[in-house]
């Protein structure tokens, strides 16, 4: 089991780091060019600047047993069909259950933009998604070492 992170857009990283060090896990964390990333633990891989590359980099190297951090529900879906657990960055985990209905409001946000509309911006990070995010971590860790 490893931990995978779409690190473009992973506020919780320091969270992330911490846990996986505690619990002597593999972790990657896949940035940009644009973007700089310092870990004190795991491993930071830097992919080019092009449409999508940090996604299908992490979408290529999951696998059914590992964890990935993402909030693309697009590399959510993918992860997932390949058996892998999923949780977002605020600590929300992705599920077959729940991830057509967050695809289909993505696209109907861009639908309504496209079109011209607004839709609501999101919400600033708080305590709370840093203590989600720990705990489902956390929860999934022991769920794939139960399995």
């Amino acid at each position: 089991m490893k931990i995978i992170v779409d690190g473009d857009a992973c506020p919780g990283i320091s969270i992330i780091v911490n846990i996986a060090k505690e619990y002597g896990l593999e972790l990657i964390i896949y940035c940009d060019i644009n973007h700089y990333i310092n870990v004190s633990y795991g491993e930071v891989r830097i992919v080019d600047s092009g449409f999508q590359s940090v996604d299908m980099k992490v979408v290529n190297e999951c696998l059914s047993n590992d964890i990935v951090i993402s909030q693309d529900y697009g590399v959510a879906a993918i992860c997932l069909g390949k058996k892998a657990s999923v949780i977002s960055p605020k600590g929300y985990i992705y599920t077959n259950e729940n991830i057509g209905a967050m695809l289909e409001q993505r696209h109907l946000s861009q639908k309504i933009r496209r079109g011209g509309g607004k839709t609501p911006n999101a919400k600033k990070r708080s305590y709370e998604d840093d203590d989600r995010l720990r705990k489902n971590l956390l929860y999934l860790i022991k769920e794939k070492n139960i399995e």
